[in-house]
């Protein structure tokens, strides 16, 4: 099944993104491949990234529980001739979870040395304690002799940081090149439009190598049952504006016709 958007999925922003992640950088590793063979070679790893939702709502009425509540409880037990008080009510935690972290590394196939470093920005990069975690990351990278490109398919969340305001865009591409740093190459991309092919530096005086991602994208989700698992019939997870989501609507309806014929 194709995907009803002519480049980035909006849907895929939510409980898909850890699946399309890991695909995601598999699929650039096995495109880019042939490309540098014998000399390069290039890897998707992983690890896993601690991550604590930020979106929790603290309301005053889950600090104070109402008076009815409360003398809803049963009276005090008592043990020993001392009263225990028994919680009046009951909150569930915000809890800490390990999720995956996927990138791809090109390597010098003789010294294994880093030369380009495409990393794939997940929600856990773009906010809270993930988000310093990855700049320190970032930092060491920009301060060593490898390339840096990170593909940031999220609306949600920060941006990598830049010292002018960032163009109009729903998705980026950023690359730093070692030797022009800190000038960084911006591909800014529409929601409507497709995926760019970009330009992947290796050392000199090789020459650079494309990166098509739409066709990494349209590969993965062709390849996957996204065209079901997808809930295209709600709203994303990560709303639209009112003029995106009735475009959205228009092409999930004409996706379905297309089906159908």
């Amino acid at each position: 099944m194709k995907c009803p958007f002519p480049g980035m999925d909006p849907y895929l922003e939510g409980d898909l993104w850890t699946t399309f992640h890991i695909q995601l950088a598999v699929e650039i590793a096995r495109q880019l491949t042939p490309l540098l063979l014998p000399r390069y070679l290039a890897f998707a790893n992983q690890r896993q990234v601690t991550d604590t939702p930020e979106e929790v709502a603290i309301e005053a009425t889950d600090v104070y529980p109402d008076a009815g509540v409360v003398e809803a409880r049963q009276a005090p037990s008592r043990i020993a001739g001392a009263a225990l008080a028994e919680a009046p009510i009951k909150l569930t935690t915000v809890m800490p979870s390990l999720v995956p972290h996927s990138w791809v590394e090109i390597r010098d196939r003789a010294g294994r040395t880093l030369v380009t470093l495409i990393e794939i920005l997940s929600p856990t990069n773009k906010r809270g304690d993930g988000r310093q975690e990855y700049l320190r990351k970032r930092n060491k990278v920009l301060l060593s002799s490898a390339h840096l490109m990170e593909i940031d398919l999220l609306r949600k969340g920060k941006r990598v940081p830049m010292t002018k305001p960032m163009p109009t865009g729903d998705y980026f591409v950023f690359l730093t090149r070692t030797n022009k740093r800190p000038e960084s190459d911006v591909w800014p991309i529409a929601l409507s439009d497709p995926l760019p092919v970009v330009r992947v530096p290796l050392r000199e005086p090789d020459a650079d190598v494309p990166l098509d991602l739409q066709r990494a994208f349209s590969t993965i989700y062709e390849a996957s049952p996204y065209g079901v698992a997808v809930g295209y019939s709600q709203p994303p997870d990560v709303p639209l504006t009112k003029a995106a989501a009735a475009w959205a609507a228009e092409r999930v309806k004409a996706g379905k016709n297309i089906e159908q014929a």
